[in-house]
């Protein structure tokens, strides 16, 4: 006031405060809201946020908690990723344990407003203040922790995976398929198929048994409700069981298990969202049943499977990444497919765009995956420099991702063919192993 000469009924006005309200705050007489707060920070020309730190210090520290005061402090705290004054705030709440109910509720607010760094912070106080190790409310913590912590550095995304595993059980039944679910999909993105097998199981058997539980009782009986259809948990659960079958090489079960969630005749409803999933899962079965043809070495299948995906953008990278394997594996020929789908692979390439319904984490792992196939398929045929920068461009997203199996695929791979590599190659190459060592250190 005594800089901008004001009087304290204009600086109530550039707030849009009560004059007497303003008095009593500049008193001492009044508590002073973030809101107030906010208000008076925008009068002096200072953006919101400006003075919070000191907020917390002057002011929240020597007051008592309180909750109506602290709540849309930290609310405003993470729309502004003012991550310090969370921590700092919640570590005054949570010396008193009656807050942990609270920060609990506010932390599943901040989680659907997508303030995935703040929500952290309070589910990891929250669960550090939980007595009962066997509560609903840890177990849902702990599954909002791991889902906030799936990222892009793999190794970080398999910890998630193994300090969630154990509080699955202890979530409400509904929870627990999307839990499985997501579980499923970081250990299939890993390629940790013993893990994937087990959860993508364990789905299976949960979703058959909600599925009937449903059929038993009326929509008004019925609670929390999974984010699908429990059939769909069904069928994804024996699509990943295939996959993995895939992958394993063990091609007959595969197709048993593509051909149970090819027919879902048994579903009784008949709304759209149902008939939207049968439709959906028989395509993915009839996409699918040409590739456990194509992988178990029926090339006769190669034309009719080119066919069937050239009119389905979703799955057009996915299929070439599964015909390329396989010409790596049977020594086929494929540079006329290749040609065919040159823009969609350099687009796929340049971008790594979320494609469909996978998730970015299959995305990465997909383009890692497709890099490496391709360096071996230019190299075992002698395009040494299309090989390298395809090898390059898998080492160099492998090491970004911390994907140890790659990485280690690729040193093998270029070990097998450094004599043809070009000066600039091994100079890229030596830059990015430098890289990786410093990573390890």
């Amino acid at each position: 006031m005594k800089d901008k000469d004001l009087i304290l009924s204009d600086l109530a006005r550039e707030a849009e405060m009560n004059p007497g309200t303003m008095s009593s705050i500049i008193n001492g007489n009044r508590t002073l809201s973030v809101d107030q707060l906010d208000r008076i920070t925008k009068a002096m020309g200072h953006p919101v946020g400006y003075y919070y730190e000191r907020y917390v210090s002057e002011y929240l520290t020597e007051a008592n908690p309180n909750w109506r005061r602290m709540s849309p402090f930290i609310h405003n705290c993470a729309k502004l990723n003012k991550l310090d004054c969370i921590h700092d705030v919640v570590n005054l709440l949570m010396d008193k344990l009656g807050y942990s109910e609270s920060l609990f509720e506010l932390a599943e607010e901040l989680f659907k407003e997508e303030c995935y760094e703040a929500a952290t912070i309070l589910y990891e106080n929250v669960a550090m203040s939980e007595k009962k190790q066997y509560s609903e409310r840890l177990a849902i913590c702990q599954y909002r922790l791991f889902q906030t912590r799936q990222g892009d550095n793999q190794e970080k995304n398999y910890d998630a995976v193994v300090q969630f595993e154990a509080y699955v059980e202890r979530l409400d039944e509904a929870d627990q398929l999307d839990a499985l679910r997501d579980l499923v999909n970081t250990c299939r993105s890993l390629r940790k198929w013993d893990k994937a097998n087990n959860f993508a199981t364990a789905l299976g058997n949960k979703a058959e048994i909600q599925y009937k539980i449903d059929q038993q009782h009326t929509k008004s009986e019925q609670t929390k409700k999974p984010f699908y259809p429990p059939f769909v948990y069904w069928a994804f659960s024996h699509l990943i069981r295939a996959e993995i079958c895939d992958a394993n090489k063990d091609y007959e079960t595969a197709l048993q298990h593509i051909q149970k969630y090819a027919d879902l005749s048994w579903v009784e409803e008949k709304d759209d969202t149902t008939l939207k999933w049968k439709n959906q899962f028989k395509e993915w079965a009839d996409a699918n049943t040409y590739v456990n043809r194509l992988m178990s070495g029926d090339v006769s299948v190669l034309s009719d499977y080119v066919a069937y995906f050239s009119s389905k953008e979703d799955e057009i990278l996915p299929a070439i990444d599964n015909i390329i394997e396989a010409a790596n594996r049977y020594n086929i020929n494929v540079d006329h497919i290749l040609a065919l789908f040159e823009v969609e692979i350099q687009s796929f390439l340049n971008e790594q765009n979320r494609v469909g319904v996978y998730t970015q984490q299959i995305i990465l792992e997909r383009f890692t995956h497709f890099s490496n196939e391709l360096a071996k398929y230019y190299l075992n045929k002698g395009i040494y420099p299309e090989g390298f920068r395809f090898l390059l461009s898998c080492l160099e997203k492998s090491t970004a991702i911390n994907n140890k199996s790659y990485i280690i695929k690729c040193v093998r791979l270029y070990e097998s063919y450094q004599e043809y590599a070009s000066p600039e190659t091994k100079t890229a190459y030596r830059n990015l192993i430098k890289e990786v060592e410093e990573d390890e250190a």
